[in-house]
């Protein structure tokens, strides 16, 4: 949809390349797209034009122009991802499909140490769906739970992730929070041959693409 728009507004067919992942179900607020043409109209211009053509729940914060190697996935250094967890009763209008509801009780301070085990490098394979890529290896900078209650955020920094990766350990975490594991087997999840030896995969409502480094 976002390529269409802007064939509209530049003239010509153009390829985005997008810094993150986001399958269907999951909110970005912080996405980068990057793209080349030879089209006259300045960033400011497409700006402007671009809103009009896209749907109600795609936002153009900013264009700028960015030097000729700059690429949005390839360029981008670290990125982050958000997962809510609404503890309790129905989510209020402002988190309607942005959190995932959950009613039974949660052990948070055990789910915070298994979450602060993943720091460092790992090999994720055990919690990513089959991926096509190359090495399933990633460096974790930052993993934690935070809470607000009845809100509950795991917060995950990391230099790539692998498909469905942070939805895997979301619902390996949510094993640790209900007593169905202890931290340490969260952590030897990790090198689950079997993706359904690593816990359920979250849905993708409760997880954001956040931000992303450069």
């Amino acid at each position: 949809m976002v390529e269409s728009a802007l064939a509209s507004v530049l003239g010509q067919d153009v390829r985005v390349t997008a810094a993150g992942r986001t399958d269907a179900g999951v909110h970005a607020e912080a996405q980068v797209a990057s793209f080349a043409t030879s089209a006259s109209i300045p960033a400011d211009g497409i700006a402007r034009a671009l809103p009009r053509l896209l749907p109600d729940d795609v936002w153009l914060i900013e264009a700028t122009e960015a030097p000729a190697r700059f690429d949005a996935r390839k360029s981008a250094l670290r990125r982050w991802y958000r997962y809510a967890i609404w503890c309790g009763d129905v989510p209020p209008a402002g988190w309607q499909g942005r959190a995932m509801p959950h009613r039974e009780p949660l052990d948070l301070q055990a789910m915070r140490h298994a979450a602060r085990t993943l720091l460092g490098q790992h090999d994720f394979r055990g919690y990513a769906s089959e991926s096509a890529e190359r090495s399933t290896v990633r460096t974790i900078f930052a993993s934690d739970v935070l809470t607000q209650e009845p809100l509950v955020t795991y917060e995950v920094c990391a230099d790539g992730f692998l498909t469905h990766m942070v939805r895997g350990i979301v619902g390996g975490l949510l094993f640790v929070g209900r007593g169905r594991w202890t931290a340490e087997q969260f952590a030897s999840a990790l090198t689950a041959t079997d993706r359904r030896d690593a816990g359920p995969t979250a849905p993708p409502n409760g997880l954001t693409l956040s931000r992303i480094d450069y």
